[in-house]
């Protein structure tokens, strides 16, 4: 889960905000714009949620969203607060709009904003994993038939805090419900990797060294750089074969990550050596430099090294993950085995 303020400080227009997210047709009447995205493709559904006793006229969009940038008068005012929800792919499409109504209502809606809601689905050449929701948030209070002051109160980080972890929570539940294993995590890397260390230090403190292992193993998975967001724009180019800044800095850090992930595979593959050595030794007296020991060595077409940057050394599969990841970015959510929602 993801949020930010739309303001016209940074030239942005909530009219065109919304008929784009939305994929239709908005008239501005400050500026006599018309912001048509009617032909765009991959919008799979649109509604607008309101406090009970609000104005139908709130709930048509156009009308909606005029209204918001007619009640600002500053140039650099903040329009409206957008969320973003990373949609579990888990799930059917009912269970992905339940989920998000469920949410948007019992979070946004109850306290007076009014949302205008749009899923869409992942783009056919990127991640199969993309679906999300945007949803347009209103920063005013309701009065009558407008709109009022500002809340302030909506702008407290901690709120935001809250959200991560009522929307992880919903997903998980909604997960179970589904029968998946998956969960999702608001936390950073950093905190689940702290936690999971600490969980693994009570295990082995317990004597069960086989759920301590299994723990070690999470947190090195967690033991990664946060995979940058690329945006809409530069995945379009990406798309199209065009190289980009952002493309580039999450090359980089898959790059960085996969390098890490090999250091400790080798790791791991030099202490099984370590300990197949003593065991043929303490069994028969003979060492692994015997060719015939060699071969009973596990995984004996791997061969063991001291140079942990020779070519010979890299996992053939991780190679393989490294050579596709660096050809092109993934569009979308990019961690599922720990997604932040």
């Amino acid at each position: 889960m993801s949020a930010q303020i739309m303001s016209r400080g940074s030239g942005r227009s909530v009219t065109a905000a919304a008929a784009y997210r939305a994929g239709g047709r908005i008239a501005d009447e400050h500026t006599n714009q018309i912001f048509d995205y009617a032909r765009r493709k991959g919008v799979v559904h649109t509604e607008i949620m309101a406090p009970q006793g609000s104005p139908l006229w709130m709930l048509d969009r156009e009308k909606l969203w005029n209204a918001v940038e007619r009640a600002e008068r500053r140039k650099d005012a903040q329009l409206c607060r957008e969320v973003q929800l990373a949609l579990p792919h888990e799930l059917d499409r009912d269970s992905q709009l339940t989920l998000v109504r469920t949410f948007v209502s019992e979070e946004f809606v109850s306290v007076g904003m009014i949302a205008d809601i749009a899923v869409h689905v992942s783009h056919k050449k990127g991640d199969p994993r993309n679906d999300h929701a945007h949803v347009m948030l209103t920063l005013r209070e309701l009065t009558g038939e407008g709109f009022g002051n500002k809340c302030r109160d909506w702008n407290e980080r901690t709120l935001l805090v809250h959200w991560r972890e009522a929307w992880a929570d919903q997903v998980n539940r909604a997960l179970e419900t589904a029968g998946q294993l998956d969960r999702v995590d608001h936390r950073t890397l950093e905190a689940q990797r702290i936690d999971l260390s600490n969980q693994a230090a009570m295990a082995r403190a317990a004597n069960d060294n086989e759920l301590a292992q299994a723990l070690d193993i999470e947190v090195v998975i967690l033991d990664r750089e946060p995979e940058p967001k690329i945006g809409h724009k530069a995945s379009a180019l990406e798309r199209r074969g065009v190289r980009t800044e952002r493309g580039n800095r999450w090359r980089e850090v898959v790059a960085r990550n996969l390098k890490r992930m090999q250091s400790w595979l080798l790791h791991q593959r030099l202490r099984l050596g370590e300990c197949w050595e003593r065991l043929l030794v303490a069994v028969d007296g003979k060492s692994t430099s015997d060719p015939e020991n060699r071969s009973r060595l596990p995984n004996a077409g791997l061969p063991l090294r001291e140079n942990a940057n020779s070519e010979a050394a890299r996992p053939r599969q991780s190679l393989k993950l490294a050579k596709r990841a660096l050809k092109k970015p993934p569009q979308g959510r990019q961690t599922p085995k720990s997604r932040r929602p």
